[in-house]
């Protein structure tokens, strides 16, 4: 069945500011020294992006939350196709807010880093394959 045109516009929408998330944790990678809290953080909005869209698609309305799971469960429900790679994205959760304060531990290390991306990129790769079929 075809996606309503407002629906699908909205869904690339939300998918474009997940691409700009993703350049730019990879930007803050390539600094020298890099920004690994930074990055990370711009991988869990990545990931909250895509999932975002794939609701947005759906025409499926979300709160407004950093929560991965919980849009995780609610996009399950429309897009059993992504469950997956979604579900494995999940981790990512806890960058939309650690290190982004002062506290006792400031970057990750950045093999953690380097994985969030590999997570955020592969979902968005996936919700783009979504949106094109």
């Amino acid at each position: 069945m075809p996606h309503d045109l407002i629906a699908l516009e909205d869904a690339y929408a939300w998918l474009l500011k997940a691409e700009l998330d993703l350049r730019a944790a990879r930007g803050d990678l390539g600094l020298s020294p890099p920004l690994l809290g930074d990055a990370a953080f711009h991988c869990q909005q990545a990931a909250e992006k895509a999932l975002k869209a794939v609701l947005a698609l759906h025409d499926k309305p979300f709160r407004k939350t950093h929560d991965l799971g919980e849009l995780e469960r609610a996009m399950r429900e429309t897009e059993p196709s992504l469950a997956q790679v979604a579900s494995a994205a999940v981790v990512l959760s806890d960058y939309a807010w650690e290190f982004r304060y002062p506290g006792d531990v400031l970057d990750p290390p950045a093999e953690e880093v380097d994985e969030a991306l590999a997570l955020a990129s592969e979902l968005v790769d996936a919700v783009r394959n979504v949106l094109a079929s």
